[in-house]
Protein backbone atom coordinates (compact mmCIF):
# COMPACT_ATOMS: atom_id res chain seq x y z
CA UNK A 1 0.00 0.00 0.00
CA UNK A 2 3.01 2.36 1.17
CA UNK A 3 4.51 1.61 -2.28
CA UNK A 4 1.44 2.49 -4.56
CA UNK A 5 1.26 5.62 -2.42
CA UNK A 6 4.52 6.60 -3.41
CA UNK A 7 4.11 5.81 -7.19
CA UNK A 8 1.19 8.16 -7.16
CA UNK A 9 2.65 11.23 -5.61
CA UNK A 10 5.44 10.48 -7.57
CA UNK A 11 3.49 11.08 -10.91
CA UNK A 12 1.37 13.63 -9.34
CA UNK A 13 4.82 15.57 -8.73
CA UNK A 14 5.85 14.86 -11.98
CA UNK A 15 2.76 16.14 -13.24
CA UNK A 16 2.51 19.41 -12.02
CA UNK A 17 6.56 19.87 -12.93
CA UNK A 18 5.74 19.04 -16.75
CA UNK A 19 4.62 22.96 -17.77
CA UNK A 20 7.45 24.44 -15.91
CA UNK A 21 9.76 22.30 -17.67
CA UNK A 22 7.96 23.08 -21.06
CA UNK A 23 8.15 27.02 -20.52
CA UNK A 24 11.88 26.78 -20.03
CA UNK A 25 12.65 25.03 -23.35
CA UNK A 26 13.93 27.30 -25.75
CA UNK A 27 10.73 28.69 -28.78
CA UNK A 28 11.53 28.72 -31.65
CA UNK A 29 10.25 30.53 -34.79
CA UNK A 30 9.88 29.40 -37.85
CA UNK A 31 10.32 31.66 -39.70
CA UNK A 32 13.24 33.53 -37.86
CA UNK A 33 16.49 32.13 -39.09
CA UNK A 34 15.17 29.82 -42.23
CA UNK A 35 18.05 28.32 -44.57
CA UNK A 36 17.21 27.79 -47.91
CA UNK A 37 20.67 26.16 -49.48
CA UNK A 38 21.41 26.83 -52.93
CA UNK A 39 24.64 25.29 -54.71
CA UNK A 40 27.55 25.80 -52.47
CA UNK A 41 26.45 28.82 -49.83
CA UNK A 42 23.05 29.45 -48.27
CA UNK A 43 20.93 31.75 -48.43
CA UNK A 44 19.39 33.58 -45.11
CA UNK A 45 16.47 35.43 -44.29
CA UNK A 46 14.84 36.18 -41.40
CA UNK A 47 11.38 37.80 -40.51
CA UNK A 48 12.79 40.83 -38.77
CA UNK A 49 16.06 40.95 -38.46
CA UNK A 50 19.16 40.04 -39.73
CA UNK A 51 22.07 38.42 -37.66
CA UNK A 52 24.48 36.68 -40.21
CA UNK A 53 27.59 38.66 -41.07
CA UNK A 54 28.36 39.87 -44.18
CA UNK A 55 30.76 36.45 -45.58
CA UNK A 56 32.64 38.60 -48.04
CA UNK A 57 33.68 42.01 -48.22
CA UNK A 58 33.90 43.85 -51.49
CA UNK A 59 33.40 47.15 -53.05
CA UNK A 60 30.63 46.34 -54.56
CA UNK A 61 28.04 49.13 -54.13
CA UNK A 62 24.28 49.50 -54.44
CA UNK A 63 21.69 52.38 -54.08
CA UNK A 64 18.50 51.99 -53.17
CA UNK A 65 14.83 54.27 -53.25
CA UNK A 66 11.60 53.68 -53.56
CA UNK A 67 9.96 56.25 -56.29
CA UNK A 68 6.04 54.94 -55.26
CA UNK A 69 6.98 55.03 -51.32
CA UNK A 70 3.46 54.31 -50.13
CA UNK A 71 2.95 51.16 -51.66
CA UNK A 72 2.03 48.82 -49.54
CA UNK A 73 1.56 44.50 -48.96
CA UNK A 74 -2.15 43.65 -47.35
CA UNK A 75 -1.06 40.96 -45.15
CA UNK A 76 1.40 43.27 -43.72
CA UNK A 77 -1.28 46.19 -43.35
CA UNK A 78 -3.78 44.04 -42.15
CA UNK A 79 -0.99 42.80 -38.96
CA UNK A 80 0.03 46.28 -38.57
CA UNK A 81 -3.58 47.86 -37.46
CA UNK A 82 -6.12 45.59 -38.48
CA UNK A 83 -6.73 47.50 -41.49
CA UNK A 84 -6.18 45.73 -45.03
CA UNK A 85 -4.46 48.61 -47.66
CA UNK A 86 -2.82 48.64 -50.72
CA UNK A 87 -1.15 52.19 -49.37
CA UNK A 88 -0.20 53.04 -45.93
CA UNK A 89 1.87 56.00 -44.51
CA UNK A 90 3.83 53.97 -41.74
CA UNK A 91 3.98 49.98 -43.10
CA UNK A 92 5.06 50.00 -46.75
CA UNK A 93 7.61 49.29 -49.56
CA UNK A 94 10.15 51.43 -47.70
CA UNK A 95 10.37 48.85 -45.18
CA UNK A 96 11.21 45.94 -47.84
CA UNK A 97 14.24 48.36 -49.26
CA UNK A 98 15.67 48.04 -45.54
CA UNK A 99 15.45 44.43 -45.99
CA UNK A 100 16.55 44.31 -49.44
CA UNK A 101 19.95 46.50 -48.11
CA UNK A 102 20.38 43.80 -44.98
CA UNK A 103 20.61 40.90 -47.42
CA UNK A 104 22.91 42.93 -49.78
CA UNK A 105 25.36 43.65 -46.34
CA UNK A 106 25.12 39.75 -46.07
CA UNK A 107 26.45 39.17 -49.58
CA UNK A 108 28.53 41.94 -49.43
CA UNK A 109 27.32 44.53 -51.12
CA UNK A 110 27.78 47.90 -49.50
CA UNK A 111 24.23 49.17 -49.88
CA UNK A 112 22.68 52.90 -49.34
CA UNK A 113 19.12 53.78 -49.05
CA UNK A 114 17.54 57.42 -50.83
CA UNK A 115 15.79 58.36 -46.88
CA UNK A 116 13.02 60.32 -48.23
CA UNK A 117 9.60 59.97 -48.43
CA UNK A 118 8.66 60.46 -52.16
CA UNK A 119 4.59 59.84 -51.74
CA UNK A 120 4.62 62.21 -47.93
CA UNK A 121 6.40 65.38 -49.97
CA UNK A 122 3.99 65.21 -52.64
CA UNK A 123 1.37 65.03 -50.79
CA UNK A 124 2.32 68.18 -48.81
CA UNK A 125 2.91 70.16 -52.23
CA UNK A 126 0.04 69.03 -53.85
CA UNK A 127 1.85 67.21 -56.57
CA UNK A 128 -0.06 64.63 -58.67
CA UNK A 129 0.66 60.59 -58.36
CA UNK A 130 2.35 60.71 -61.98
CA UNK A 131 4.71 63.35 -61.73
CA UNK A 132 6.68 60.33 -58.83
CA UNK A 133 9.50 59.63 -61.24
CA UNK A 134 9.92 63.64 -61.44
CA UNK A 135 9.87 64.40 -58.18
CA UNK A 136 12.38 61.70 -57.09
CA UNK A 137 14.70 62.55 -60.03
CA UNK A 138 16.89 64.83 -58.53
CA UNK A 139 17.25 62.47 -55.45
CA UNK A 140 18.67 60.23 -57.23
CA UNK A 141 20.91 62.24 -59.79
CA UNK A 142 22.47 64.03 -55.86
CA UNK A 143 23.33 60.21 -54.74
CA UNK A 144 24.67 59.38 -58.27
CA UNK A 145 27.14 63.02 -57.87
CA UNK A 146 28.08 61.68 -54.66
CA UNK A 147 28.99 57.83 -55.14
CA UNK A 148 29.78 55.81 -57.55
CA UNK A 149 27.06 53.06 -57.79
CA UNK A 150 27.47 50.01 -59.20
CA UNK A 151 23.69 49.01 -59.08
CA UNK A 152 20.89 51.54 -58.54
CA UNK A 153 17.62 50.11 -57.47
CA UNK A 154 14.15 51.67 -57.34
CA UNK A 155 11.90 49.17 -55.25
CA UNK A 156 7.97 48.50 -56.07
CA UNK A 157 5.27 45.96 -55.76
CA UNK A 158 2.90 45.00 -58.47
CA UNK A 159 -0.72 45.91 -58.09
CA UNK A 160 -1.66 41.59 -58.89
CA UNK A 161 -3.48 39.50 -56.20
CA UNK A 162 -0.81 36.78 -54.26
CA UNK A 163 -2.38 34.06 -57.00
CA UNK A 164 -0.33 35.96 -59.95
CA UNK A 165 2.81 36.98 -57.77
CA UNK A 166 3.79 33.78 -55.83
CA UNK A 167 5.90 30.73 -56.94
CA UNK A 168 6.18 27.57 -54.52
CA UNK A 169 9.82 25.65 -54.51
CA UNK A 170 11.02 22.73 -52.25
CA UNK A 171 7.32 23.62 -50.27
CA UNK A 172 8.67 27.46 -49.81
CA UNK A 173 6.58 30.38 -51.10
CA UNK A 174 8.27 33.34 -52.74
CA UNK A 175 7.15 36.61 -54.11
CA UNK A 176 7.45 36.78 -57.74
CA UNK A 177 10.16 39.54 -59.61
CA UNK A 178 9.23 41.69 -62.48
CA UNK A 179 11.66 43.81 -63.97
CA UNK A 180 10.56 46.87 -65.86
CA UNK A 181 12.43 48.43 -68.71
CA UNK A 182 11.51 52.13 -70.14
CA UNK A 183 12.87 51.89 -73.55
CA UNK A 184 12.33 55.89 -74.27
CA UNK A 185 16.01 56.59 -73.90
CA UNK A 186 19.16 55.28 -75.85
CA UNK A 187 20.64 53.19 -73.52
CA UNK A 188 18.04 50.99 -72.20
CA UNK A 189 19.71 47.79 -73.99
CA UNK A 190 21.92 48.01 -71.39
CA UNK A 191 19.42 48.06 -68.72
CA UNK A 192 17.92 45.35 -70.07
CA UNK A 193 21.33 43.46 -70.40
CA UNK A 194 21.44 43.65 -66.14
CA UNK A 195 18.15 42.93 -65.95
CA UNK A 196 18.47 39.74 -68.01
CA UNK A 197 21.77 38.49 -66.03
CA UNK A 198 19.88 38.77 -62.57
CA UNK A 199 16.58 37.26 -63.56
CA UNK A 200 19.25 34.19 -64.59
CA UNK A 201 20.82 33.88 -61.27
CA UNK A 202 17.31 34.16 -59.78
CA UNK A 203 16.00 31.11 -62.18
CA UNK A 204 18.89 29.22 -61.20
CA UNK A 205 18.32 29.84 -56.88
CA UNK A 206 14.07 29.47 -57.51
CA UNK A 207 12.61 28.20 -60.76
CA UNK A 208 10.04 30.46 -62.15
CA UNK A 209 10.99 33.48 -59.60
CA UNK A 210 11.52 36.31 -61.93
CA UNK A 211 8.31 36.91 -65.07
CA UNK A 212 9.29 38.47 -68.28
CA UNK A 213 10.57 41.90 -68.50
CA UNK A 214 8.15 44.51 -69.13
CA UNK A 215 9.08 46.92 -71.83
CA UNK A 216 7.93 50.47 -71.43
CA UNK A 217 7.42 53.77 -73.89
CA UNK A 218 5.37 55.94 -76.24
CA UNK A 219 2.27 57.98 -75.26
CA UNK A 220 0.54 57.49 -71.58
CA UNK A 221 3.69 56.05 -69.97
CA UNK A 222 6.75 57.76 -68.32
CA UNK A 223 8.90 55.70 -70.57
CA UNK A 224 12.49 56.47 -69.07
CA UNK A 225 11.70 55.76 -64.74
CA UNK A 226 14.59 57.61 -64.47
CA UNK A 227 16.78 54.63 -66.11
CA UNK A 228 18.66 57.27 -68.78
CA UNK A 229 20.63 58.43 -65.64
CA UNK A 230 22.48 55.25 -65.04
CA UNK A 231 23.12 52.16 -67.66
CA UNK A 232 22.47 49.52 -64.22
CA UNK A 233 19.31 51.58 -62.80
CA UNK A 234 16.83 48.83 -62.15
CA UNK A 235 12.86 48.78 -61.58
CA UNK A 236 11.86 46.08 -59.67
CA UNK A 237 8.56 44.87 -58.94
CA UNK A 238 8.98 42.42 -55.69
CA UNK A 239 5.49 40.78 -55.15
CA UNK A 240 2.30 42.02 -55.31
CA UNK A 241 -0.42 43.58 -52.94
CA UNK A 242 -1.19 40.07 -51.29
CA UNK A 243 2.18 39.23 -50.88
CA UNK A 244 2.94 38.70 -46.89
CA UNK A 245 6.11 39.36 -45.24
CA UNK A 246 7.99 35.69 -45.22
CA UNK A 247 7.54 35.53 -49.13
CA UNK A 248 8.61 39.06 -49.13
CA UNK A 249 11.91 38.21 -47.64
CA UNK A 250 12.60 34.77 -49.41
CA UNK A 251 12.57 36.73 -52.54
CA UNK A 252 14.56 39.73 -50.58
CA UNK A 253 17.87 37.02 -50.01
CA UNK A 254 17.06 35.62 -53.48
CA UNK A 255 17.46 38.99 -55.45
CA UNK A 256 20.30 40.40 -53.08
CA UNK A 257 22.44 37.08 -53.94
CA UNK A 258 21.86 37.13 -57.93
CA UNK A 259 23.21 40.87 -57.22
CA UNK A 260 26.21 39.72 -55.35
CA UNK A 261 26.88 36.85 -57.73
CA UNK A 262 26.73 39.04 -60.93
CA UNK A 263 28.48 42.56 -59.69
CA UNK A 264 31.44 40.04 -58.83
CA UNK A 265 31.94 37.80 -61.64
Amino acid sequence: MKKSLKIWCSLIFILFLFPIILEMIPKTTPEEGVVVQTDERKLVYAANIFETESEVQTDVRALLYNTHSHEAFEPITLKHDGKIAVTHQEVNIMGLSEKVKKQLEVNGVGTDIIDVDVTAEMNKAGIPYHKSYDVVRPYVQKALNGADYDIIIDIHRDSLKADRTTVTYEGEKFAQVVFVIGEDHANYKLNQELAERLMLEMEQMVPNITKKIVFKSGHGVDGKYNQDLHKRLMLVEIGGIGNDEAELNRTSAALAKAVSQVLLK
